[in-house]
């Protein structure tokens, strides 16, 4: 039964000191190493290890603020709205090696699968807080003008010195730059005259410190930009948090991956087509599936509701009607009179129980998660709570979010030339 206990604490304490030697680990092929941003191997762990309190209001906060942002993306909204009194921090969670230029500089840039663009801090960046890449030290450095092809497929181009400028919103965060391009290897295999996002200046809490990897399916994504050599096709696989190492991978291209997996219907929403947008037609508790309004559940472009996988929002998110009704039937099964809360979880025990499994029900695939993927414990073990939580209340959401906490030990595989997404049982540490 310990080895079950989920102990959040690990994100944020060293298991050994100094540097863990896994971390010194090449990727190879075109398959990345996949690092959570408090990893022994990230070094935008925090300097000062957290109470496990503080763990889970700072998870809390970083996903209030996700949900908000990817609620303004599928309602077609420029502005999100911010908490008032709290400091909103809205990074992805994890991270993968990128190297850019000539001679390489490495980068750890987050991976975004609700994102398209790559974009990163740069010499001369105002606000940057964290290593930049120094344009002038690489030979194939080049800022695209305003005529280039790019220039029109970025949000709010203008023109400065020729440069193609672009100014944009990341979480509650604003960024500008210079749109341009040089190489970037990705593994052992490198890109020449990949477009990226320069950026010069940024406002806010919400920018990842070293730069983003966009994986989702706009015309500068990662996907489109290699489609000639991963033929817009890749799959990742989180590790347990529980893991003292972090490790999982990212896996670029249609080899090497699972045969036996199970798909579900990518489905494609004109207004946000980047978002993975998947149909979920039920929840099961245990044996018996939920009774949850239809409404809540079914996909809608006019209105962006529906339910996407995301690789940067921690818990799982439901709009209110489903997740009441799935907390409801999680409690009946549970038998504990004595449910408490903490922060945003509303489904807590301060006794041991034995939690029923949880079953999404996608179009075509059913995705069975065990305890690991359910519950968060605390480093004593005297607080359960049910790691997921409704939508939040202060913005018109929509959307339902499957996270990666509840997707951690899968291969989630992105098969977009197919239409589809698979999932399937795999222990990625």
């Amino acid at each position: 039964m310990k080895t079950q206990i989920f102990c959040l604490v690990f994100l944020f304490i060293s298991v050994a000191k100094g540097l863990n030697p896994k971390c010194d680990i090449q990727d190879h092929g075109s398959t990345l190493q996949v690092f959570h941003i408090y990893s022994q191997c990230s070094p935008l762990k925090p300097s000062k290890p957290l109470s496990w309190e503080e763990d889970m209001l700072s998870m809390l906060a970083k996903d209030q603020a996700r949900l908000q942002y990817l609620s303004s993306l599928v309602a077609g909204k420029s502005v999100v709205p911010v908490a008032s009194g709290r400091q909103i921090v809205q990074s992805p969670t994890y991270i993968v090696r990128v190297k850019i230029g000539t001679p390489p500089q490495t980068m750890l840039m987050a991976m975004d699968t609700s994102n398209d663009a790559a974009w990163i801090p740069c010499n001369g960046c105002i606000g940057c807080s964290s290593k930049v890449f120094n344009t002038a030290k690489s030979t194939t450095f080049n800022t695209l003008g305003c005529h280039a092809a790019q220039c029109k497929q970025v949000p709010n181009p203008t023109c400065g010195r020729s440069a193609c400028i672009f100014n944009m919103t990341y979480g509650s965060s604003s960024i500008g730059g210079n749109l341009s391009r040089d190489t970037v290897a990705l593994a052992t295999d490198p890109i020449p005259s990949y477009t990226f996002g320069c950026l010069q200046k940024t406002t806010g809490k919400s920018v990842p410190q070293q730069g983003l990897l966009g994986l989702g399916r706009g015309p500068l994504s990662l996907l489109s930009q290699t489609q000639h050599l991963y033929k817009s096709t890749f799959s990742y696989c989180l590790p347990s948090f529980r893991s003292p190492n972090f490790s999982g991978s990212l896996r670029l291209g249609p080899k090497g991956q699972p045969i036996r997996i199970k798909y579900t219907q990518l489905l494609k929403n004109p207004r946000r087509p980047s978002l993975y947008f998947v149909n979920l037609i039920g929840i099961r508790v245990g044996r018996r599936v939920v009774d949850i309004p239809p409404k809540a559940l079914a996909f809608n472009p006019s209105t962006g509701a529906g339910t996407i996988f995301d690789s940067g929002t921690v818990f799982t998110r439901l709009v209110e009607p489903a997740y009441v009704a799935v907390r409801n039937a999680f409690r009946r099964r549970v038998k504990v009179a004595n449910v408490t809360s903490l922060g945003g979880f509303d489904t807590c025990y301060t006794v041991p129980i034995v939690a029923p499994t949880i079953t999404f029900m996608f179009t075509g695939m059913n995705v069975t998660l065990p305890q690991e993927n359910l519950l968060i414990h605390s480093t004593a073990g005297s607080i359960t709570c049910l790691a997921m939580a409704s939508a939040p209340d202060n913005v018109n959401s929509v959307l339902n979010v499957i996270a990666n906490m509840q997707q951690q030990n899968h291969r989630v595989l992105f098969d977009v030339p197919n239409s589809r997404l698979g999932v399937a049982r795999e222990r990625c540490t």
